[in-house]
């Protein structure tokens, strides 16, 4: 299938996805949520044995989610465009293959949910990694509270949500959000280096692995991700949600009032 917003390549056991939307600095709309979840569902593992996921352009990994697209939600489409996400990014938590992320620039909102989805997170010393989502009064929404907490543990989590910060690379490293720092150039050659790595080893003995790591550690992964779903679906019945992309897409302080 040819898709729009994704560029993909596969040699020898190894596949690389791009996010592939340039001009909007590789934001999640519901088209490329959509791609995403059909290229993860029809990949084919027989021929595949590591799947890295990066953006294209030298700016952004995943800049976030389309804020143009998600500002005139009501309630039960935001909790339908979370859950359109939440599911793709399930898919991939859950491929039988190892997933790495190299993340490349700016990694917020949406695009610091897909990463964390991955397997395993390397990223460039110029990338960002945050949730900004409070600030245009809504929480994240593509199981960025479950994910979030899991790696680096409620107390950085909640920091990181409540205040909707940016960290550096070397800060995400430092609080476990990510594995390894490199120069920007080198990034796609170590990502290729741990996949070669990886690719050499027995394939179901991986998915065992995998599978087991997963189901141990996220007993309760559907039920915390479904509670999410509905969280952000009820922030698009606020006022507050509407003034905060508002307030985004004309370039100006929002003005919350709680409701």
């Amino acid at each position: 299938m040819e898709y729009s917003f994704l560029k993909i390549e596969s040699k020898d056991g190894i596949c690389i996805m791009k996010v592939s939307a340039p001009k909007s600095l590789n934001a999640l709309n519901s088209t490329i949520l959509k791609e995403i979840d059909d290229f993860v569902s029809n990949l084919d593992i027989n021929d595949v044995r590591v799947l890295i996921i990066t953006g294209d352009g030298e700016k952004a990994f995943v800049a976030g989610a389309d804020i143009a697209e998600m500002a005139n939600l009501n309630e039960q489409q935001g909790y339908e465009f979370s859950k359109l996400g939440a599911l793709a990014f399930r898919r991939i938590e859950t491929l039988e293959i190892p997933v790495i992320a190299a993340v490349n620039g700016f990694c917020l909102g949406g695009g610091c949910e897909l990463a964390m989805a991955c397997d395993i997170r390397i990223a460039s010393s110029k990338a960002k990694f945050g949730q900004p989502e409070v600030g245009l009064g809504i929480t994240p929404g593509f199981s960025g509270t479950y994910r979030l907490a899991k790696l680096v543990g409620q107390g950085y989590a909640k920091e990181m949500i409540f205040t909707g910060k940016v960290i550096k690379a070397d800060e995400a490293l430092r609080i476990g959000l990510v594995n390894a720092v490199y120069e920007p150039e080198e990034l796609m050659g170590k990502a290729m280096e741990m996949a070669q790595v990886i690719k050499e080893k027995a394939p179901l003995a991986l998915q065992y692995a995998k599978e087991c790591i997963n189901e141990s550690y996220d007993l309760y992964a559907d039920g915390a991700i479904e509670l999410e779903n509905k969280d952000f679906g009820r922030c698009f019945a606020t006022e507050d949600q509407k003034e905060g992309m508002a307030a985004f897409l004309e370039k100006r302080k929002p003005n919350f009032v709680g409701k």
